[in-house]
């Protein structure tokens, strides 16, 4: 299941601020905003603007919210969000609406945004019509770029994407690595596709196209344009380092060893460490630089952990735990396995984990 959406419901008719009321009322994380001379039909949890703002107020919104609901004509939307857009990966989901409440257009962003899902709850609660003008769902075909989305999955390039949906609408085989079987299950017998174990098994065969689910870097020269690599978010990095070790220096040396192992950072779940680095600059900014979450662990936690490495002195005398990189990994892998012990420069341990495969199905549904 997808996190909860942010949506800003914008209307500047009177029939528009009556159904914005409406669909904030029963869209979970909805904000309205109206045009002030129409406060009245808006009940009170809205935020009122002046008419010549509206251009102002979704400048401002943009990027701050992961979706939108615009009363208005789709043309004045149309001029309004153009010189915003920049990639559907990251822009938010844009619905419009007739201030009649008759359709519901899921303008851009329609699958990795969200906007079709979006057009389909409002049409919902207000008895519109959802239009839905993507080609795959009007095929009533299911897209690897929802398959992704569903999964929780890294798109590893998105213009890969039109090229595998396009010759999914046409009938051509795909062949499809993914050991865990969530695209099996996702397209259901929808679709040519052909399932192999092997990189090499997919790449003999006469598909037209190839679909690798893997945390795994292929040699450039071994990828075809034909090929689509979805990421799934199931490696952890367990860190530590001595205080004051700048986010650059931990960058290098964890790039290095990802590169080394053939592992994708856009597989990355989640950073692990010891309690004590919470506050460590270098750290924090590092996280920060790739959005990866951080996850910390206390001494008593780490000490329980068994690990192949021994035990490190130099952890022991600074925070009371026997080692910070094998065990944070591990702990935050649910049990998982380790694709690198630890490592260490002179200020950075570093040890990576594949998460255990029934934890990562787990998470990427919650």
């Amino acid at each position: 299941m997808q996190p909860e959406m942010r949506i800003a419901i914008i209307a500047i008719t009177r029939n528009g601020a009556l159904l914005g009321k409406k669909l904030r009322e029963n869209l979970t994380g909805a904000e309205l905003f109206v045009s002030g001379r129409y406060a009245g039909q808006a009940g009170r949890e809205r935020v009122t603007f002046e008419p010549g703002d509206l251009k102002v107020l979704l400048g401002s919104l943009w990027g701050t919210v992961d979706g939108f609901v615009l009363i208005m004509a789709t043309g004045i939307v149309v001029r309004l969000i153009a010189p915003l857009l920049e990639s559907k990966q990251s822009d938010p989901a844009v619905v419009t609406m007739d201030d009649t409440g008759r359709f519901a257009i899921s303008l851009t962003s329609g699958h990795l945004g969200g906007a079709n899902e979006l057009a389909e709850r409002c049409a919902f609660i207000s008895g519109a019509r959802a239009v839905i003008t993507t080609a795959t769902d009007a095929n009533n075909l299911p897209s690897f770029d929802m398959l992704a989305r569903e999964q929780g999955w890294v798109i590893d390039d998105i213009s890969r994407i039109k090229t595998l949906n396009s010759l999914l609408l046409d009938d051509e085989e795909i062949a499809v690595v993914d050991p865990g079987g969530q695209t099996r299950c996702w397209f259901h017998g929808r679709g040519k596709l052909t399932f192999h174990d092997t990189f090499a098994e997919a790449m003999a065969g006469r598909a037209r196209g190839f679909l690798f689910v893997t945390n795994r870097q292929l040699p450039p020269r071994t990828q075809p344009e034909n090929l689509l690599i979805l990421r799934p978010r199931n490696l952890v990095l367990g860190i530590g380092c001595n205080r004051g070790t700048p986010a650059d220096e931990i960058d290098a040396f964890v790039s290095a060893h990802l590169k080394r192992i053939f592992v994708s950072l856009k597989s990355v779940r989640c950073i692990a460490s010891a309690a004590a680095k919470r506050d460590e600059a270098g750290l924090i900014e590092y996280a920060g630089r790739y959005a990866i979450p951080l996850e910390f662990f206390e001494s008593e936690e780490l000490n329980r952990m068994a690990c192949p490495s021994p035990p490190s002195e130099h952890a022991l005398a600074a925070i009371g735990a026997v080692g910070v990189a094998e065990p944070a990994a591990l702990l935050a892998s649910g049990g998982g396995r380790l694709l690198l012990k630890k490592v260490k420069s002179e200020n950075v341990t570093l040890a990576v984990a594949e998460m255990a495969e029934n934890v990562s199905k787990r998470e990427s549904h919650v």
